[in-house]
């Protein structure tokens, strides 16, 4: 698996080409992540599992494994073929995907899930130290945005697709043909994306060995005392609580309050993720690359506007009882929920040299990833159990309520963060 390296191709053609693929792969991580949330509910009744159970099923299997391989996973890509990586994680959690739909109870689908998480370990941090290599500093915050459309594209083809498979079918079924789909991805993957020269857009004649591998102590050494570091993934932590926990809920919350059909659900919370996310995601990145060449600060600032002007519409959303109203609502705080991924991942970018990117991805996924798929997946199932007794099939309602919150926490860390990244700051 060693790594063979091209030198930054000069042709923009294909430097597209290779952030297509690039969102597509993350399409299908998503996909495969967030499917299980539109399965929910078939699955909850074909199981006799409790929300808390669901929550842990999709937050706490697939996190624990996610994020904690993902540090070792990113050393080794720091030194090795990104790509090859890469394609053996797709097929790793492809594999495992379609293995949930062999399950016959919570334990082997738990450890299913744990597959899934294994594999999408090796799919993230790769991709942005991949991105940062093929794309000029200036362009970057866009770059990544449109990565992260892999977020909004893959959560409504999950639920879409899998909603209609399962309504035809069975959510066994689903399971199976979107793991199969990935398994026939990552091939084209190997066989079409190379390696480019790492730091090559950042050598400099003060620091031209930005291609040298640094070991993992000295990118924690570099990275963990940078008060900016903390800021940024505790705040997207916070963001994430919210962001994954309501997204893998939503589709039960329609399903609930709204008595929507599995198919209906489908469609419904399928619009939502993709108009939604799709906007928040581009206009983030734009705002913060257009921004952020005058002031550091710019790449944190922007997401805490965004979660501010989140919080009134998020509990007008919540909130409503009617199913137009609720698609309308629903688009601006699932937008706004969105607009930190170009910002934050860029500003991450830059707290390191290039040859420490892909670990420091890493180290900041595994915070927020820990935090915000584990605790926010199980929160707010633990929660609407916890006021079922008395709210009944409305505790769901409640529970969402509370996330409110954790966007009040992101924006508070994000402001801050925008006070001390210009010290910290690696160009």
């Amino acid at each position: 698996m060693a790594e063979a390296t091209a030198t930054v191709p000069a042709d923009r053609k294909y430097r597209l080409y290779v952030l297509a693929l690039l969102i597509v792969v993350y399409t299908f991580n998503f996909l495969d992540r967030q499917i299980l949330g539109i399965l929910a509910v078939p699955i909850k009744a074909d199981l006799g599992l409790t929300d808390t159970e669901l929550g842990l099923m999709g937050g706490l299997a697939f996190a624990v494994v996610y994020s904690t391989l993902a540090v070792p996973i990113a050393w080794l890509a720091d030194r090795r073929s990104r790509t090859w990586i890469m394609t053996i994680a797709l097929t790793t959690w492809s594999g495992f995907t379609a293995l949930c739909g062999l399950t016959s109870g919570f334990w082997q689908l738990f450890l299913c899930r744990m597959g899934v998480g294994v594999g999408e370990a090796g799919g993230v941090a790769p991709s942005y130290s991949l991105i940062s290599d093929y794309f000029p500093p200036h362009q970057r915050a866009r770059a990544f945005a449109a990565y992260s459309f892999g977020i909004p594209i893959g959560t409504a083809a999950g639920t879409l697709f899998g909603g209609l498979l399962a309504a035809q079918v069975n959510w066994r079924f689903a399971f199976i043909v979107v793991g199969l789909a990935g398994l026939l991805l990552a091939p084209i993957f190997k066989l079409t994306v190379k390696d480019p020269v790492r730091g090559g857009f950042d050598r400099t004649a003060e620091r031209p060995d930005a291609q040298a591998a640094a070991s993992f102590g000295a990118t924690a050494r570099t990275v963990l005392p940078k008060r900016s570091f903390w800021l940024l993934a505790l705040g997207a932590a916070s963001s994430s609580v919210c962001g994954y926990g309501v997204a893998f809920w939503l589709p039960s919350f329609f399903a609930r309050s709204f008595d929507m059909s599995l198919i209906e659900t489908s469609v419904f919370y399928a619009g939502i993720a993709f108009i939604g996310g799709m906007l928040g995601i581009w206009g983030g990145g734009v705002l913060a690359d257009r921004f952020g060449g005058r002031s550091r600060g710019a790449y944190p600032t922007v997401p805490a506007i965004a979660f501010l002007l989140a919080m009134p519409v998020f509990f007008l959303a919540v909130n409503t009882d009617s199913r137009t109203a609720a698609f309308l609502l629903w688009l601006v705080p699932t937008g706004l929920n969105l607009a930190w991924l170009g910002p934050i991942i860029t500003a991450v970018q830059h707290l390191a040299p290039p040859a420490m990117r892909t670990t420091t991805s890493a180290l900041f996924l595994l915070v927020n990833n820990l935090l915000g798929i584990a605790g926010g997946l199980y929160y707010f199932g633990a929660v609407s159990d916890a006021l079922a007794p008395r709210f009944g099939e409305e505790s769901l309602r409640y529970a969402i309520y509370s996330g409110l919150g954790f966007y009040l926490l992101a924006s508070i860390l994000f402001l801050a963060a925008s006070r001390t990244l210009k010290r910290d700051w690696v160009d």
